[in-house]
Parts: structure tokens; sequence; C-alpha cells
């Protein structure tokens, strides 16, 4: 089985953006694609400026494999959003990866 690809932005918005319509954008575009297994998404509020590097919002989506993650790349609704979101970016930090697991979720209690 192939291992699972992973989609990690670090972001710092522009100080005029209003970062809930962007997360609005991108929590409805990853819900209409299938591509995505799961997507979680946060704002730093614990690390010292200086370990953040003034990022301040994290993303992570999780894919079946590389292939899913290149469709959803490609896709022309992410293209069209991405266009959006780097206007509202002042800077970001991207990685993509395969995953390794080394302690896999809890299963939910029955």
């Amino acid at each position: 089985m192939a291992a699972e690809f992973k989609h990690l932005v670090l972001v710092k918005f522009k100080n005029d953006v209003v970062v809930g319509d962007v997360m609005k954008g991108l929590e409805k575009l990853v819900l209409e694609m299938d591509t995505v297994k799961s997507f979680v998404w946060g704002e730093d509020i614990e690390s010292h400026e200086m370990l953040r590097q003034g990022f301040t919002h994290a993303f992570l989506m999780t894919f079946g494999s590389k292939e899913d993650f290149t469709a959803f790349a490609s896709h022309p609704n992410h293209v069209d959003f991405s266009s959006t979101f780097s206007t509202a970016v002042d800077k970001a930090v991207l990685l993509d990866f395969p995953a390794v697991t080394v302690k896999p979720p809890a299963a939910a209690a029955a």
C-alpha cells in the first residue's frame, strides 16, 4: 500500500487580510475535493516569535497517494483558489511529502 501523502503549508497573512474569509474559501475547496482525505488548520498561539519566524497559520492536507495530491494541485478549482490565496499571503513555506507513520491515531472508542 502506498504511503499517505501530506501537503503542509505555513503562512503569514498580509496585515489587511480577513483570515476568516480566506479560510472559508479554503474549507469550501477541500470539502469539494474527493482526493483530500483530511484537512486541519490552526493559528499559532504558543510559539515564541523567534521560533515561528513570522508564520502565524498552518494547514495540513492528507491525500491517499502522491497521485491524489497531483490531481488536487492541478484541478481547476485549486488553481483558481491558489491565485486568490497567494494575494492574501505575505510569505509561505510549502512541504509536500510521503508520510512516515510512527504512531497512528488511536482508534475511536466504541
